[in-house]
Formats: structure tokens, sequence, C-alpha cells
């Protein structure tokens, strides 16, 4: 069953959320606690600010709206489970499972990398994203939680070169690459650099497994190289070239160096034999 339906809060409605949703949504009060908590309840204030809404008890405002978006299915599906492998404070390490969505949708975020990540800390950090790092992608994960952490890193894997950092990524990639050893075709004008070497070329699904090497930080650089040389990184939504069956994106990171921001040390994490 789905319900997509948008309230607006009326003068003589139940003034607290969870009570105004069970006046309103044929659904026990249970299974909206649930919905609101996995995030399929939104508010919109009157000023158009959208937000999810997660707490039952929690006061709405006449005039406001409620959206709900709720799935079976979806509710059903168990959580994903991103793995914290090191919390250094002014930044953390993660390996996010192959499947797991960087956000979530309107109807629900319970199973995105960024809830899990929300969920871990308390109280809950900021988060800079790393230009250099695709997060789509499955794997090793870098997050900066300070701007002191996010310029160390953003320095190490700068968008012209890295210095003090290196990023190890396999792909499925559809076709056969061939010898094909480096991808520099430039990303929007600019310097792009891959190191390529495929590890093996299966006919069935035609496909090529490969080990790949960034040396300059550019954003989704590997997906668009690759889409750009005719050879899409499978589940690649944003820049294939053909409409192939989406699997998820085919991308991992499997080892990961640079340079402790907090206490300078050199650190690597591999995923490479798991």
């Amino acid at each position: 069953m789905e319900i997509d339906a948008v309230l607006e809060v009326e003068a003589g409605d139940p003034q607290i959320a969870i009570d105004f949703l069970v006046a309103n949504i044929n659904l026990s009060k249970s299974r909206l606690k649930d919905l609101m908590n996995k995030g399929g309840v939104w508010r919109v204030d009157k000023n158009g600010d959208r937000q999810r809404l997660r707490r039952a008890m929690t006061d709405i405002l006449v005039g406001e709206q409620i959206e709900i978006f709720y799935d079976d299915d979806l509710l059903a599906l168990k959580p994903l489970k991103a793995e914290l492998l090191e919390d250094a404070g002014q930044y953390s390490v993660w390996n996010k499972p192959a499947g797991m969505p960087l956000h979530g949708s309107d109807w629900g975020d319970f199973q995105s990398f960024a809830r899990a990540v929300e969920l871990a800390f308390n109280p809950a950090r900021e988060i800079f994203w790393l230009a250099a790092l695709d997060y789509e992608a499955s794997g090793l994960l870098i997050l900066a939680h300070t701007r002191k952490a996010a310029l160390a890193f953003s320095n190490q894997l700068a968008v012209d070169g890295f210095e003090g950092a290196s990023l190890h990524y396999r792909a499925d990639v559809q076709g056969d690459l061939g010898a094909v050893d480096r991808l520099d075709q430039p990303i929007d004008g600019a310097t792009a650099i891959t190191r390529v070497k495929k590890a093996r070329y299966d006919a069935r699904p035609n496909r090529s497994v490969v080990d790949l090497w960034p040396e300059t930080g550019r954003e989704h650089q590997i997906v668009r190289q690759f889409a750009a040389a005719g050879n899409p990184v499978v589940g690649d939504e944003r820049y294939r070239q053909e409409d192939d069956s989406v699997e998820g994106l085919r991308l991992r990171l499997v080892e990961l160096a640079y340079s402790c921001p907090v206490s300078g040390e050199a650190r690597t994490f591999s995923l490479i034999h798991e």
C-alpha cells in the first residue's frame, strides 16, 4: 500500500503532530510513528521551509502543511549498515556498503548513508563533503567534521593533483576496456587524470573489471571519464550514455592513504582482501 498526501493544518485540527496524523491518515499510531522515525513525514511551514518531521509530540501550527509518503514495501526493508572504522573527532572514516544510497527521498531516509552518520554521533556533527571523493561509491569514505580537517583533506586531495594522499578504486564498466592504462579527458575544461589497470574482461555480461587510481580530484571524475570514453561505470545514472538496467553504482573505494590532519601520522585503510 502507498499513501502520498499533502494536508493543511486548519483551525480545530489537533496541534500535536501524531494526533493530527492519526485523525487524518488511515494508519495505526504505531505505523505512523514508524513512518515519522524513518523520514516519510514532512513539515512545510508558512515560509515554505521544508524539513522531515520525526518527533511524534512536535507542536504544529495552523497554516502549515504536513506531507505524508508511506510505502509498505519500503518501510519493511532492513536498514543497511555503514561501518564506522575510525572516529578521529575532526573527521571519520567509514565503510559504506554497496547499494546504500547517499541521501534519502521523500519516502524516507532510514536506509541512507547520511542518516546513518547522523545517528552515529551524539551530539550530531557538522559534515563537510570532500569534492575528490565520490560519495555515491561504496567502500571507504572520509567525512570531515571541522573546517580545519576539511581544508587539510582538500589540500591533500586537491582538484589539480593529490599530495600526501592516494585513492584506489575498483569498478565494473561496460564493454571491453582493451589496453587502456590512463584516462585524461578534461572535465569542464580542466585537467583530469586517472590511472587504469584492467583486471579482467567478462564476455557475459560484456563488462570489464578495472582498478583505478585518480591523480586529480575533479568532482565525479571517474564516472564522467568512463562515460566519455564509451565505457560507463555499471549503475551510473548521472553520466551513463545508455539506458542499461540500474544495479547500483559498481564503484568501490578499496584503499585509502592520507596524512592525518589531527596527528600528522600516515594512515592507510584497505578493503582489498575483503
